[in-house]
């Protein structure tokens, strides 16, 4: 029994130097990485502009109020659909 108390507490301890030892690694990763970040930011200062995945509020709907689609987008959709098809061959 006492040997068996002898190999949990040895576990523990191997597992809790392993965390710590994890734990600092990361932490001086992340301390290099934000250094070197550092450094590149002042070569390059200039930021790279991301486009925004939102849409523009000011630009101009082509839909309705209501969400529907306005009647003169869903006429230009269908003679173009209509045109494709009659020189593709597919028209009924």
């Amino acid at each position: 029994m006492d040997n068996m108390q002898q190999q949990f507490i040895e576990a523990g301890t191997l597992m809790l130097t392993g965390m710590v030892f994890v734990f600092a690694f990361l932490g001086v990763l992340i301390v290099f990485i934000n250094t070197v970040l550092a450094k590149l930011a002042v070569k390059f200062p200039d930021a790279i502009a991301v486009p925004s995945s939102r849409p523009n509020k000011k630009s101009k709907s082509k839909s309705t109020a209501n969400g529907d689609i306005s009647p003169a987008v869903v006429a230009a959709i269908s003679g173009a659909v209509k045109r494709y098809r009659t020189q593709h061959g597919h028209d009924k």
